[in-house]
């Protein structure tokens, strides 16, 4: 203070008088705050590293399996059209048995005899190359709906960083407590995700 009553504050003397009325507390909250953000948001965006990769390794096998379904279905048509092959030459076997003579009419027939148990080999194995492909569709349509799940949770957890950022800055404890919320829907949905629903 002056000599003729004029008082006057220098940053410092502020800072005292704002320790001394109980500021200084908010100052170390603040600080507690920050630290407590950024170790949080060290976790939640090595969770999300994980849940990215996760995604990643989830598309790639939903290709790899779409992959395998498309294998597996042209190898069913190259069965089925072997199967039709044959069917055709039982035809035209039947067709000859019946314009041959008697007695040519046995070597037709075991010729018909024996397309008809080669097209029941084949049809086997046929449906037997269309389940597999079924199969694999299935597990392809499994690892898109993982993946999807993945990135929900990724795409989750980086907002959740974003309001992380923003609380550090506007020292807002609403957008903490958002930060808090939307980090547990992000782990939910990881959890879902790992448990392939």
């Amino acid at each position: 203070m002056s000599d003729d009553g004029f008082h006057v504050h220098g940053p410092h003397d502020h800072e005292l008088e704002h320790a001394a009325q109980g500021g200084h507390n908010s100052h170390e909250e603040g600080g507690r705050m920050i630290g407590q953000i950024a170790v949080i948001t060290a976790i939640i965006a090595t969770i999300g590293a994980i849940f990215s990769y996760m995604g990643g390794a989830t598309q790639a096998d939903a290709g790899l399996y779409k992959n395998n379904a498309a294998i597996k279905k042209t190898e069913a048509a190259n069965q089925w059209n072997y199967f039709q092959a044959k069917s055709t030459k039982q035809a035209l076997a039947e067709l000859a048995r019946d314009l041959a003579p008697e007695d040519k009419k046995k070597i037709y027939q075991a010729k018909i005899e024996r397309y008809d148990t080669e097209k029941n080999d084949i049809k086997t194995a046929a449906d037997k190359l269309e389940a597999d492909s079924q199969r694999w569709d299935k597990q392809s349509d499994e690892q898109i709906h993982q993946h999807h799940r993945w990135a929900q949770a990724t795409t989750v957890l980086q907002i959740a960083i974003a309001l992380a950022a923003i609380a550090l800055l506007t020292r807002k404890k609403w957008f903490e407590y958002g930060m808090f919320g939307l980090a547990g829907v992000g782990l939910v949905v990881g959890v879902l995700a790992a448990l392939h629903y």
